[in-house]
């Protein structure tokens, strides 16, 4: 055998194999041989058919045979022979083989990068600052409060304002045709909640019960409905009632009565205003501490990215990225988009996916060689210790939990995450926490 090993990009080879042809012939010879055992001839006893009659039936199947017995067994001799360690499935590419011939073929593959740690210790990371204050507290009573109101009919002789339930016949059109699925009857539109494209709402505003109106607007640019992007239209718009939500007083005697037909806040719930105001705010804080907990990781794992960067193997990027991709999908079409507007919506953000497909990966290979470096990849008692603890969070049986983790992807994303973790707390003896508000977070992304 001859190996020849072409480097086709920062990551990607390409090995060049050569089988001489006595092996090709002897491997023939083997494929039919086992066939000739095998085989049911009519007009031969088993085991007894002659080779050349065994060449004329089995002939595509011995050669089907053949190649899969050269392609393995001298694709893995040829990895060892050039001490290359690919991180990436094989792409075969090779002809027919023939007896007397040598058979020639390529693996297509990328190799693992070289990882080169620059700087990962005593490096600044900027973490949100922890802030759960009485607004937020007021925005849950708030939200509670409209889920237990009640609409209404607006008796006082005003117009229409935010905060209405707006009932409302409407017509579109845009080039004078009938827009499709532009028109409606007594439909509640709740003014201030942005339900219709820019303006429709606004133009209801100070419109009264009965008046008529005709709005010409225009489609936002991007818009789910590629046709109609930036295309004008006009709604004809006539207001046949308005209706407000009659809110709940927020006091003792509603929290007692709303407990009283099941405790929303879960067990230990309140039956007074301040101990649902202290029930909510516990578990916005926990909610808050772990949100801004794994933010800073993931701002962690992108600043080594920065200052580590490493060459991503383009098969890994593709596949990465496709499952970024579906797991969105899956979330999206839950929400109730369409196959059509998720299209629109990945060819807006491919750019986005593959970036964080990009610094997945790369932080992957970071958190590898650190790992390797101080000896903190994940061992059999760690794991043991993890699974001890999904159990008693869970209340899930250990043999139960260990079956599930035995599978192998599982335990190789359970043994990354443990890896992860040892990792990350290492980092933090030596990590400069920057705190900063949540707005000041966002201008630095914008």
């Amino acid at each position: 055998m001859k190996a020849n090993l072409e480097k086709v990009s920062t990551l990607g080879r390409k090995l060049n194999i050569t089988v001489p042809a006595t092996v090709v012939a002897s491997t023939f010879d083997k494929m039919l041989k086992g066939i000739q055992k095998q085989a049911a001839i009519k007009g031969f006893r088993q085991g007894k058919a002659p080779i050349a009659t065994i060449k004329s039936i089995y002939g595509d199947r011995v050669k089907q045979d053949v190649v899969q017995e050269l392609v393995q067994k001298h694709y893995f001799e040829a990895i060892q022979e050039q001490q290359i360690d690919p991180i990436s499935y094989p792409e075969f590419e090779f002809d027919q083989p023939e007896e007397s011939k040598d058979f020639n073929f390529t693996a297509n593959f990328d190799v693992k990068p070289e990882v080169n740690l620059k700087k990962y210790e005593n490096i600044e990371v900027e973490q949100e600052k922890f802030a759960v204050g009485d607004d937020k507290i007021n925005e849950v009573l708030e939200n509670i409060r409209s889920s237990r109101s009640v609409l209404v009919d607006v008796l006082e002789d005003r117009p229409a304002q935010m905060g209405d339930v707006a009932i409302v016949d409407f017509d579109g059109s845009v080039d004078g045709a009938p827009l499709e699925g532009g028109k409606g009857a007594g439909h509640n539109l709740e003014l201030g909640t942005k339900s219709f494209i820019d303006g429709f709402e606004e133009g209801i505003v100070g419109m009264k019960t009965g008046a008529e109106k005709t709005l010409s607007l225009k489609f936002p640019t991007p818009y789910h409905a590629k046709e109609l992007e930036g295309k004008p239209v006009e709604f004809k718009v006539k207001l046949t009632g308005l209706k407000k939500k009659d809110l709940p007083t927020m006091n003792d005697e509603f929290v007692a009565q709303m407990m009283g037909g099941g405790n929303i806040m879960g067990e230990g719930g309140t039956k007074t205003l301040e101990g649902l105001k202290e029930t909510i705010r516990k578990d916005m804080e926990e909610s808050e501490h772990k949100r801004i907990e794994n933010d800073f990781k993931n701002r962690l794992l992108r600043k080594l990215v920065e200052l580590n960067p490493v060459d991503v193997p383009a098969s890994m990027l593709q596949e990465q990225k496709a499952a970024l991709v579906e797991d969105m999908k899956k979330k999206m079409l839950d929400q109730g988009l369409t196959d059509d507007q998720f299209v629109d919506y990945t060819q807006k953000w491919d750019k986005d996916f593959e970036k964080t497909a990009a610094d997945m990966i790369q932080s992957g290979f970071i958190i590898d060689t650190i790992a390797k470096k101080h000896d903190l990849k994940c061992t059999p008692d760690d794991l043991e210790n993890k699974f001890a603890e999904y159990t008693k969070q869970t209340g899930i049986d250990l043999a139960r939990i260990k079956e599930f983790y035995g599978r192998p992807e599982q335990t190789s994303r359970l043994t990354y995450m443990i890896t992860e973790e040892k990792v990350i707390a290492f980092l933090m003896k030596t990590i400069k926490i920057k705190e900063v508000s949540a707005d000041q977070l966002k201008q630095a992304q914008n």
